[in-house]
């Protein structure tokens, strides 16, 4: 079976007035670890090695509210404190490049256009976690970008910010990058230490979580590229300055990919708080709808989470403007929400259909299924099954109850949260768009 996904061939991302972390200075060939050092990089390194202890950098990233850009957004700095420090064994830090998620490019832009504000991240990040050895699982498709980290890395390495003693602080760490195989489930934290290890990338029963047994059984952490990207600037500017960036616990700025039916695909970094119109129709950034069509759906956090028609993604139910920020585009729960998630924000136009497309997600969760556990193996199997009779004229009304009725029994009874992401987009699908499911019946 030959599975189909958006693909954006060419994203190019216009630059705005706005507060720059993690794409300051990315119309600049900055590849090179001199052109980067040229424009303050490293200097996170230097502050925390010489002029800062780890507690220090932990407390400064708590204090700038920064929460997981991944896609689960727990607040980083609190994940940090959980580590086991007083066991004895190794520590690890984990760099989560996997980034498969349909409609998700950030990360993977990011690597490649600045490999050494990751590198810097994951420096000042492994010295605040006491970790000696750290990886970057970077998705096995990506081969040109993770060619692009290891040469970044010696070039660390040539300039001592790697290795024994570095920069004389008595803190040594080495950096290795990981290849994965493209399995979606290694983007899961466990699944993907157990792909790291060398086993199938199948999730972990929690507990014991990661931060007490990890990597080889050791306490580790592990973190999205976005994420640790921005301890730098934390470092340089403090916790707080990063705080009164975004509203409310949105805190700082977010890295989004753009793609779908819109006149500017691309990744921007926004502040956190941007109304989403202003977001999806200004020239600066999204552009409006392609061909002045009429917009019809986005689905604003990637494959995984839930579709909203046009007038709940550029309002709440409450008639408030829809915000980026976690806490806006949650509000009203899934019944009137979405979530944020990744960033993959994907537009679709008056033309869509919402049938086919949701069917499209349902053979992608399907394949990518672990297998695991009963109920997402044959649930994502059941899904696809029921929305390909629907799709090609051989449903009945039943058919979309069972839909629903799936989803249910797999969300929130699964080992990992694939159960859930693979049933969201669906119930929300058809909790919005009924009427366009039930046109496809037999008559």
């Amino acid at each position: 079976m030959r599975l189909q996904f958006y693909v954006l061939s060419d994203y190019n991302p216009k630059l705005i007035m706005t507060t720059h972390i993690l794409l300051k200075d990315i119309e600049n060939d900055i590849f090179s670890f001199q052109e980067y050092q040229l424009r303050g990089g490293y200097a996170s390194v230097e502050k925390a090695l010489r002029g800062m202890s780890p507690d220090d950098v932990i407390e400064e990233v708590k204090k700038s509210g920064l929460r997981g850009r991944g896609g689960a957004s727990f607040p980083t700095g609190m994940k940090w404190s959980f580590l086991d420090r007083k066991s004895g064994k190794p520590r690890y830090l984990v760099c989560n490049a996997d980034e498969s998620e349909p409609g998700t490019f950030k990360d993977r832009y990011l690597m490649e256009m600045i490999p050494h504000r990751l590198i810097e991240g994951m420096i000042v990040s492994s010295y605040a976690l006491g970790s000696h050895k750290s990886y970057i699982y970077i998705r096995g498709e990506l081969m040109w970008i993770a060619k692009k980290l290891e040469a970044a890395i010696q070039e660390a390495y040539q300039h001592g910010y790697l290795g024994e003693n570095i920069l004389g602080s008595g803190f040594s760490m080495d950096l290795y990058v990981h290849l994965g195989a493209g399995a979606y489930i290694c983007g899961e934290e466990t699944a993907l230490l157990e792909s790291l290890e060398g086993k199938r990338g199948n999730p972990r029963l929690k507990p014991p979580f990661s931060a007490t047994v990890g990597l080889y059984g050791c306490p580790t952490v592990v973190n999205n590229v976005e994420s640790l990207a921005s301890v730098p600037w934390i470092v340089n500017n403090g916790g707080e300055a990063y705080s009164k960036i975004g509203i409310g616990r949105s805190t700082g700025t977010k890295l989004i990919s753009a793609c779908g039916h819109i006149n500017n695909p691309g990744v921007y970094e926004i502040e956190m708080g941007l109304p989403v119109e202003e977001f999806l129709y200004s020239s600066d950034y999204c552009g409006g709808i392609k061909d002045g069509k009429a917009l019809k759906a986005v689905i604003p956090g990637g494959s995984s989470v839930p579709i909203l028609p046009k007038e709940l993604i550029l309002r709440t139910a409450a008639g408030a403007p829809r915000l980026m920020s976690y806490e806006s585009l949650m509000e009203g729960g899934f019944e009137t929400g979405s979530m944020l998630g990744s960033g993959g924000f994907i537009v679709m136009d008056e033309s869509t259909c919402i049938v086919r497309n949701t069917w499209n997600f349902s053979r992608f969760y399907h394949h990518e299924s672990c297998g695991q556990c009963s109920p997402c193996r044959e649930g994502t199997g059941w899904l696809e099954k029921v929305l390909h009779r629907l799709l090609h004229g051989q449903g009945k009304q039943k058919d979309i109850d069972l839909l629903v009725d799936i989803t249910k029994k797999m969300e929130g009874k699964t080992i990992c949260s694939f159960g859930d992401a693979a049933g969201w987009p669906i119930a929300s699908a058809v909790r919005h768009f009924r009427r366009e499911f039930e046109a496809f019946l037999t008559k």
